[in-house]
């Protein structure tokens, strides 16, 4: 069998719907979609301050500054109608907003009508779970979700949840979660030795029932994240990371199109051979990046370009009984095919 891939950046809204839409037997058809999700995870005070955060000051701490990320992606989004990104922290989307012009808040309004920019979580800053009261969960949810109705309309309220930094995870998270109605909620890190069990068992994906005295109105689908927030091992495009980029010109030296493809196949069917769910979400990003955004959606439409073009004459590992169907922009259901 050879692989059928193509690449998809969608709304995680419509992911976690299209998993629940998906019976047992159509799961067993064996159709597979790839959901790019471009992103940035901008701690809301970790090392540095909230504004040294923001502003890029005390580099020799750490190097990170969120408002170059908004300043770089923001351009990009606007520039390609194909392109899109989730933003969470809105600590500091709310500070890099009022620092905008009437013609910059135009465009953002613009770019979230469009679901290009889709905030997602949308509260002051991603809480942790083992030491916060759930009146504080709810006043930093409350500040950021209002901040969001009022600059940008219902339509742009935050669906999915996303959890994916805080060390370990509460049933009274999941419980807010669900009365707040998010349709999902996804996490990062959870305890490794569970990590292995529910990989091994294919448990990656669960209804997670927070409250017992509630009942069924704090149901909320519950994913966990196979590379905790990272982009998959070898595809990390950003300024700080050191994986290679595509190298596509054969008039120069080192082309690895074909290397690159093969290897993003083998990672991607991988992943996928651990989940139930016939639709597979890959984190494109990590912490603070994206401040030149260029290099990751440069070198993104490059491996989006060559998986399709080259991807039918790459052979899957024989354990690997099924294709990988990834693209950008549209809903795709690819049946697995003999070549």
């Amino acid at each position: 069998m050879a692989s059928d891939i193509r690449v998809l950046i969608f709304h995680l809204s419509i992911l976690v719907n299209a998993y629940k839409l998906f019976s047992a037997e159509a799961r067993q058809n064996i159709k597979v979609q790839i959901h790019l999700v471009p992103h940035t995870h901008d701690d809301v005070g970790w090392l540095k301050t909230v504004d040294e955060y923001y502003y890029g000051a005390n580099n020799s701490i750490q190097h990170a500054g969120v408002q170059y990320i908004l300043d770089s992606v923001i351009p990009a989004l606007a520039g390609d109608p194909n392109k899109k990104f989730i933003y969470v922290e809105i600590a500091f989307f709310e500070r890099w907003w009022n620092e905008q012009s009437p013609r910059m808040k135009t465009v953002v309004k613009k770019l979230v009508k469009e679901g290009r920019l889709e905030f997602i979580n949308g509260g002051w800053c991603m809480n942790d779970e083992g030491s916060t009261h759930y009146n504080a969960i709810i006043d930093q949810m409350t500040y950021g979700l209002k901040f969001i109705e009022d600059n940008f309309g219902s339509d742009a309220r935050p669906r999915i949840a996303w959890h994916i930094d805080p060390f370990g995870h509460s049933a009274e998270q999941a419980s807010l979660f669900s009365q707040m109605s998010f349709d999902g909620f996804f996490l990062g890190r959870i305890d490794y030795a569970d990590k292995q069990l529910r990989i091994k068992e294919k448990r990656m994906e669960m209804v997670w029932r927070g409250s017992r005295s509630l009942g069924k109105l704090t149901d909320i689908f519950n994913g966990v994240l196979y590379n905790n927030y990272a982009a998959p091992s070898g595809f990390c495009f950003d300024q700080e990371c050191h994986d290679p980029p595509i190298q596509d010109d054969p008039r120069l030296f080192d082309m690895n199109v074909k290397e690159r493809v093969r290897k993003f196949v083998n990672i991607t069917c991988e992943q996928a051979a651990h989940y139930q769910t016939n639709n597979i979400l890959l984190t494109m990003g990590e912490d603070f990046q994206y401040e030149n955004a260029n290099l990751w959606y440069k070198n993104l439409d490059k491996l989006i370009r060559y998986v399709n073009q080259v991807c039918h004459a790459i052979p899957l590992a024989p354990i690997i009984k099924f294709c990988c169907c990834i693209k950008r922009g549209r809903y795709l259901i690819i049946k697995p095919g003999a070549h």
